[in-house]
């Protein structure tokens, strides 16, 4: 029995719920098909990732943001990297040269993604002699960086380690690929390396920081089906560290093309 005081549901008040959710699947069915098409980009065509640490310095700084181009050597089937041991290929292309800045998963724990700079592809020998890189037992040139240019490089840095007294900084030229890299004067943990060969699908990578880099040097190749794709560009440059009191915004940084 329905109490005569107690209005009942009119149309309006029917509709309004009717259009409420309509509403409600709507905007579910819109924000679930954004974000798998965003999941769908970030698998198999662009991903961005933040610089943690310093081993690719003078290249890349801690704090640096930049854009990965995961179809560089092929395009992958959507999320196949995500399940499966090795990703699916629609299209495949010419695999990472020496030179190119890659990330990849960290072969001794893979939840790990680190970023380095191919040295050697499958077949070459790779052997470091007082800090000079040889590929295939010729030596790799590298000229010392003008003063003027390594001192504001050391100086941005603003760390004691990366005094310039402390530091040797040069232009590599790895095939065509001309980069910065640079040496501690006063240390010899990666003084002298190999000579090892690159085994087939396989990648032998160094940061750019050679002597604060934790490398091919010291726990071996990257498979080939570990590589996620090729540093792009920076988009951002930026880092905040409360527990150091540290803040760092580097404007000038974004827009810097990778190479």
């Amino acid at each position: 029995m329905t109490d005569s005081n107690t209005p009942s549901p009119g149309p309006g008040r029917a509709k309004s719920q009717k259009e409420w959710k309509k509403w409600l699947f709507e905007n579910v069915t819109s924000g679930a098909l954004a974000l798998i098409i965003v999941l769908m980009i970030r698998s198999s065509i662009v991903e961005p990732f933040k610089i943690p640490s310093g081993s690719m310095i003078p290249t890349l700084f801690i704090g640096d943001h930049i854009f990965v181009n995961k179809f560089a050597y092929g395009i992958k089937l959507p999320f196949s990297d995500w399940v499966l041991d090795e990703p699916l290929y629609l299209v495949k292309r010419d695999p990472p040269k020496r030179g190119d800045i890659v990330v990849f998963l960290f072969p001794k724990d893979e939840s790990l993604h680190y970023i380095k700079r191919v040295i050697g592809v499958p077949g070459d020998t790779i052997e470091v002699r007082n800090k000079v890189l040889f590929i295939n037992q010729n030596p790799v040139a590298r000229d010392p960086l003008a003063l003027p240019e390594s001192e504001s490089i050391l100086k941005r840095l603003d760390d004691p380690k990366y005094a310039q007294g402390n530091m040797d900084v040069f232009t590599e030229h790895l095939d065509k690929a001309d980069h910065l890299m640079m040496t501690e004067k006063n240390n010899y943990m990666g003084e002298n390396s190999g000579p090892i060969v690159v085994p087939p699908n396989s990648l032998f990578v160094m940061g750019d920081n050679r002597d604060f880099s934790n490398d091919s040097r010291f726990w071996g190749f990257v498979p080939m089906r570990n590589v996620k794709g090729k540093a792009m560009v920076i988009w951002l440059s930026l880092w905040i560290s409360f527990s150091d009191s540290q803040f760092f915004f580097r404007p000038d940084r974004i827009g810097t093309v990778l190479h």
